[in-house]
């Protein structure tokens, strides 16, 4: 084989990330692709050089289909390319970006590797690795393969930032931002680094300070689509919901990438869901469906998919469960409507999370109630319903539990003033009424103050355990813990500095026995707190709720309340982290 001229270092593609809360948990990050314009400018100008080679033509217009995001025809001209020399390793990498932008990453993985392996000086390829190993969340994979890039490169500012991103999923906040400052020190003009300095800063729970990164990196570039994307992200979480969607309408509108595309519109239903625009909001909530969307959850059924306008009046429906916990209680909300809509003809079949079985199948005693099973495939989560095999055929339509709302829930008089939509055990209930007569005399509270999940910020959401303070001195009260993990160092810190015992009650494991829970909560005076999958299922059954809610919280769908349960009371605080009035 003839041998190729040395290709011409180029700059990898940086990552950018988002960090937004959204109508679910999600931690999907706009991390760049191999066929950003940039990147494929820089390869074709690589191509260039390889005029001698037979499979340059081919290569050529893999590069042009790719440019034109047609990755379909990118990856047959690659694949042209490879049946003339297989040890083309630009043809490797071209197939590596076609495959990338078909959504199919661990092909995409192997194509790479392939391509380093025959172009073992073209540092990109390792960047492209690294980024790749870090939207499958091997952080740690990831970070090697950036420090190997700057080991070729070491002022390479979008190398740093990269790895700045691979320590900041690791957690590792303070090395990230070292890393960001080193780069700004020798030179601040780069927009993308001041992105990412604000994305460690969102991780932390920081917006206000993220929004002031987020603007360096507008001033010094306005086009730069995922930054305006970001800030939109951060002027939602302390409650700027209208200049939140102008952002996220205008980076749409000047991104062509589909991934990212669905991104956005993923955020932007958030925020028409919060202005009270809920049909809108719900429509684009499908964007969590879409193959191109990197954090996509594809349910395998098999069956024609439920949409808006289809008839449910005689059918067979099986419901898919989705996303958190604390959602797949909240979304089924719309059960009671789903059954009345197939009528006694119909048949609802329930996928949900097992802990979750038995609440389900007492509130819905026709239907038929199982586990799903998630797993995943490919750098891809998929999400079947292993109970339901060998009788899928009788379903009619199969369809994810939130997809319901776009008909069920488009406006707020669409939500019922429903006592509950989910039941304890009544049997469990008295018995921890008599438990509950062992506690502390007093009204009987159950506390929630946190959540267990620490990535993207999320504690932002929650006030620090001191400011319960005034909360915990309230004379006539016994309060019961409901926390599910570890909050020995809360309790304690109550006991020591506050005088306060939390009480504790015995035989429950509150993150496993969640039908027991359900039980709890329903004998309990109150349950007060902040959002979490608790309260959610107290709410759910009926049981009394007060709920310390945030700007920017979407299922107040833009109102001062949770309609989604009736009985609820909702308190705001005024402002971002502005607790101590709510206390």
């Amino acid at each position: 084989m003839p041998r190729s001229a040395k290709p011409t270092a180029t700059s990898p593609l940086a990552l950018e990330t988002r960090a937004a809360p959204t109508p679910v948990r999600l931690a999907a990050e706009a991390m760049g692709s191999g066929g950003d314009r940039n990147a494929l400018n820089k390869l074709n100008a690589a191509i260039g050089e390889l005029k001698a080679l037979a499979v340059q033509p081919l290569l050529q217009s893999a590069v042009n289909a790719l440019r034109k995001q047609d990755h379909q025809r990118g990856g047959e001209w690659a694949m042209k390319a490879l049946e003339q020399d297989e040890r083309s390793g630009f043809a490797w990498y071209m197939l590596a970006i076609a495959r990338e932008m078909a959504g199919d990453f661990k092909g995409s993985i192997s194509c790479y590797e392939a391509a380093l392996a025959l172009l073992p000086d073209h540092a990109e390829l390792a960047s492209n690795l690294g980024r790749l190993a870090h939207r499958l969340g091997q952080f740690a994979v990831a970070e090697q393969l950036f420090r190997h890039f700057l080991a070729r490169f070491p002022d390479n500012a979008e190398g740093a930032n990269n790895l700045a991103c691979a320590l900041r999923s690791q957690g590792r906040f303070d090395e990230a931002v070292e890393v960001l400052k080193a780069t700004l020190t020798r030179d601040p003009a780069h927009p993308i680094v001041w992105n990412t300095l604000g994305t460690v800063m969102s991780e932390q729970g920081d917006p206000v300070n993220a929004l002031v990164f987020f603007e360096e990196a507008l001033r010094q570039d306005e086009g730069f689509a995922k930054a305006r994307y970001n800030r939109g992200n951060m002027r939602m979480a302390i409650g700027d919901i209208e200049g939140s969607l102008i952002d996220c309408e205008t980076a749409l509108s000047q991104t062509t990438l589909e991934s990212e595309r669905k991104m956005m519109q993923l955020s932007r239903s958030t925020i028409l869901i919060n202005l009270g625009r809920i049909g809108e909001g719900w429509d684009d909530y499908e964007a969590r469906l879409h193959p191109q969307f990197a954090d996509s959850t594809q349910f395998v059924t098999d069956r024609p998919r439920w949409e808006p306008g289809c008839d449910l009046a005689g059918k067979s429906l099986l419901v898919m469960g989705e996303q958190g916990l604390g959602d797949e209680v909240l979304f089924a909300n719309v059960l009671p409507d789903v059954v009345e809509a197939l009528g006694p003809e119909g048949r609802l079949t329930l996928a949900v999370e097992p802990r979750l079985i038995a609440l389900f199948q007492r509130a819905f005693p026709a239907a038929e109630v199982g586990p799903h099973a998630t797993f995943t495939h490919e750098g891809r989560s998929m999400r079947t319903v292993p109970f339901m095999a060998g009788r899928l055929e009788s379903v009619d339509f199969a369809v994810p539990m939130g997809s319901l709302l776009r008909e069920f829930r488009r406006s707020v008089s669409d939500f019922p003033r429903r006592e509950r939509f989910l039941a304890a055990d009544p049997a469990r209930v008295a018995h921890w009424r008599e438990v509950l007569k062992t506690a502390p005399a007093g009204k009987k509270v159950g506390l929630l103050w946190k959540s267990a999940i620490a990535s993207a910020g999320r504690h932002r959401f929650f006030s620090p355990f001191e400011q319960w303070a005034p909360i915990l001195a309230t004379p006539g009260v016994c309060f019961v813990n409901l926390q599910y993990g570890d909050c020995s160092e809360e309790i304690e810190h109550a006991r020591r500095e506050l005088g306060v015992e939390i009480w504790t009650p015995p035989g429950i494991d509150l993150k496993q026995d969640l039908d027991d829970l359900a039980a709890l909560t329903c004998a309990l005076d109150l349950t007060l707190g902040f959002s979490n999958a608790t309260s959610n299922i107290a709410a759910a059954c009926g049981a009394p709720c007060w709920l310390i809610s945030t700007p920017g919280a979407w299922p107040r769908v833009g109102t001062d309340h949770y309609p989604w349960y009736p009985q609820m009371r909702v308190f705001l605080p005024p402002g971002f982290r502005q607790w101590a009035l709510v206390m």
